[in-house]
């Protein structure tokens, strides 16, 4: 989608503002996602969400698109990483979630859409989260600890590939 992303910076204008549009970006980029898969007739064993502009992924799939049988098995892992962006984005993010038919009382923590609320909104919504930053916020630290989900702590990066793949056989599918 040329609007959306068709920029020269990805988040940000050349004066670090965050773009007023980046919740919608957000939005259409989970929705895209999950249409090419359906697209694809792809069923995936796994969706593993990277990043904040991939955090409202899980949202949608448990609510958008819960009643797609191609994705019936599918789990949902996110990955958390130390903070992405200062500020808040467009604070009508939960009434356009909410315009797509997801409950206002599964994301109120998007009352206040900055960056930690986003990930936290996408742990609720995950199966599964894995801490890919060696240092987090104590507070996203122990709203993962607290989550009752599946967690796979930090691992440098030599060593995470065979904690990533024992995590996915052993907790995840």
């Amino acid at each position: 989608n040329d609007e959306y992303f068709k920029r020269k910076a990805t988040f940000e204008d050349e004066d670090g503002k965050l773009y007023e549009d980046n919740d919608e970006r957000a939005i259409f980029f989970a929705k895209g996602v999950v249409e090419t898969v359906k697209k694809l007739n792809w069923v995936p064993d796994i969706i593993h969400v990277h990043g904040w502009m991939a955090s409202l992924l899980p949202i949608y799939m448990k609510h958008y698109y819960k009643d797609e049988a191609l994705f019936s098995n599918t789990k949902i892992v996110t990955s958390v990483y130390a903070k992405s962006f200062e500020g808040n984005l467009n604070n009508e993010l939960l009434n356009k979630i909410k315009f797509d038919g997801v409950p206002e009382s599964a994301i109120q923590v998007l009352k206040e859409p900055n960056y930690e609320n986003l990930i936290k909104a996408s742990i609720q919504h995950s199966d599964a989260v894995i801490v890919a930053s060696e240092s987090l916020t104590s507070s996203l630290t122990k709203f993962i600890e607290s989550s009752e989900k599946p967690f796979l702590p930090f691992f440098p990066k030599e060593d995470y590939a065979e904690h990533y793949l024992n995590f996915y056989k052993n907790q995840v599918l």
